[in-house]
């Protein structure tokens, strides 16, 4: 019985952070409203990924890819399928995990209970965070064009080809890490013959 109290304390303890809030964990990509994802975002639907890169590398990315030079690149994107216009307005998220550490509280309560202290002092809370964030980075995009306010919704008639097209632009963009490549690969060469 002796032992099983400080077991108690020793494992409290150790595994005493509490999860306050955890970031949603996606595989490929996610289709959800904006504002459910995040308050910030608009009401229409997003086309969501993690970014596995670091902040303003999908900036340089569309940056280069469309070749806008610093020019509009967070919103009005212009790209063409099947001779379709539609633009797309992308965002940076960032949804952290949020935990509270308690061992820190629980320390110097003790440790003020043990010296007679009248008045809390903090002696491990100087030192350490109560609150621990570790952030996850996510890439929203929504689309639309002249014919459709929301491209990405159920009912939209584009909702397919577009939904390949930004497979396609979240696998190039995953990828690549020098973005003057993806400037190369949307030039279709022709085909050079070697003259003797």
């Amino acid at each position: 019985m002796r032992l099983l109290l400080p077991a108690i304390c020793i494992v409290f303890l150790t595994y005493s952070c509490i999860p306050i809030r955890i970031a949603p964990q996606i595989e490929d990509y996610k289709i959800t409203r904006g504002k459910k994802f995040k308050r910030s975002l608009s009401k229409r639907q997003m086309f969501i990924f993690e970014n596995s890169k670091d902040e303003n590398h999908f900036y340089d990315y569309v940056n280069t890819k469309f070749r806008l030079e610093h020019l509009k690149v967070y919103d009005d994107v212009p790209f063409n399928i099947d001779d379709e216009q539609y633009f797309f307005t992308w965002y940076e998220v960032e949804i952290p995990n949020k935990t509270l550490n308690l061992a820190p509280v629980i320390i110097d309560v003790v440790l003020n209970g043990m010296l007679g202290n009248d008045d809390f002092e903090p002696y491990a809370l100087q030192s350490v965070d109560r609150f621990q964030r570790k952030g996850n980075w996510y890439i929203a995009v929504e689309v639309y064009s002249d014919a459709e306010k929301d491209c990405l919704t159920t009912s939209a008639l584009s909702r397919e080809v577009v939904l390949k097209y930004l497979r396609a632009l979240k696998q190039e963009y995953l990828v690549t890490h020098n973005y003057d490549e993806v400037v190369f690969k949307n030039k279709r060469p022709r085909c050079f013959t070697r003259r003797i």
